[in-house]
């Protein structure tokens, strides 16, 4: 009972440090837009921003693993298929129903549980 609490102690902290990113994400986005530079740009510096704040907190705090160019190449490869797997969502969703936000939700706890599964046993194990 104890390794399951821990188990999803782990997870609340990796969700916590997901959130945490996004804010960064989105502030360094709405901050740099409010400072003249264009959206896509602005876009662009906040989603790299948040991806490495993301790394480093899962590193460090989540998992208590030290940093390496091999985890962030690992890391870099479930960026991206979370990535794809959360278009493939949108998609069915645009076809089925006619809702890609619809995907879009359904998508998140997928990704969520796909990134801290990976990110366990592949990236910093």
């Amino acid at each position: 009972m104890h390794k399951l609490f821990a188990h999803w102690r782990q997870f609340a902290v990796y969700v916590s440090g997901g959130l945490l990113c996004a804010l960064v994400d989105i502030g360094i986005m709405q901050a740099l837009i409010r400072h003249g530079v264009h959206y896509a740009s602005a876009t662009t510096a906040g989603f790299a921003a948040g991806l490495v704040v993301n790394y480093a907190f899962h590193a460090r705090v989540t998992f208590a693993a030290n940093a390496s160019p091999a985890s962030f190449m690992r890391y870099l490869c479930i960026v991206g298929v979370n990535y794809l797997l959360t278009l493939a969502c949108v998609a069915v969703f645009e076809q089925l129903a006619g809702s890609p936000l619809a995907g879009k939700l359904l998508s998140l706890p997928l990704v969520a549980l796909n990134g801290y599964v990976l990110g366990k046993y592949w990236i910093f194990k």
